[in-house]
């Protein structure tokens, strides 16, 4: 498979050690499905992002072991907040501030979904256990692969139309936060048999925006769904570029 769209991959940053890191399921995802990974490192600074996003493709903002900060969308933290790291959700929104400016495609996963939806303006359900009624259980634990609940996908929307096994759809679950407010641009298109939203797309037609709670890029191998939203990620990474050619 000949590959050509460049897709960048924001790190995590572990404090203790000072390291940056991000586990390898992301880049074989998106190097199985013919883009070219390449990382970037949480430096906070406008022109390093700026500069970092100008030969890319498109944008993969990945999970993370962090929160986003209450803060940032008008609420004190709560109890059972979890730690926040500065440098990581900084560098983050900055990386959606310039792909909005020239129209990158992004993919966001898990905590990359609920940095997109603060980013445009929306907020966070900060502990789901605690905020919601009647929870089903959202941090399944080993193993992480696995489906651990079913959730109920609008039908006219982008990811109706990559299911190919019928209606009935599973997911693999692991997180403690979610999006309550849709930010500005956005649309809840799947949801959890709690109520707790599982997708945002963008509204817009000539932007791909798409981003889930769950972790594709752990089920890629044995999940069609999965697999289906890599490729449709790196199929808008290809248009782009050869947009820009």
């Amino acid at each position: 498979m000949s590959k050509s769209a460049k897709i960048g991959l924001t790190m995590r940053l572990e404090l203790h050690s000072r390291r940056y890191y991000l586990g390898r399921d992301y880049c074989e995802a998106v190097e199985n499905f013919g883009a070219i990974p390449f990382h970037i490192g949480l430096i906070p600074k406008k022109e390093h992002i700026r500069e970092a996003v100008a030969n890319l493709d498109g944008i993969l903002l990945p999970g993370s072991d962090t929160d986003v900060d209450p803060l940032r969308f008008g609420e004190e933290p709560h109890p059972k907040l979890k730690h926040i790291i500065y440098e990581k959700e900084e560098t983050d929104l900055m990386i959606l501030e310039e792909a909005e400016k020239i129209g990158l495609p992004i993919l966001g996963i898990c905590f990359g979904m609920q940095v997109l939806n603060v980013f445009r303006g929306g907020s966070l359900i900060q502990d789901i256990d605690a905020q919601i009624e009647n929870p089903i259980k959202h941090e399944q634990g080993v193993p992480l692969e696995r489906n651990s609940h079913s959730i109920k996908i609008e039908v006219e929307s982008r990811l109706s139309r990559l299911i190919t096994n019928g209606d009935s759809v599973q997911v693999n679950s692991h997180h403690h936060q979610a999006v309550r407010e849709v930010g500005k641009d956005l649309r809840a298109t799947a949801w959890a048999k709690d109520g707790v939203i599982e997708c945002l797309e963008d509204e817009r037609d000539d932007r791909f925006v798409f981003a889930v709670q769950w972790h594709p890029e752990l089920s890629w191998k044995t999940d069609n769904l999965s697999a289906n939203i890599f490729k449709e990620f790196v199929n808008a990474a290809d248009d782009f570029a050869a947009k820009r050619r």
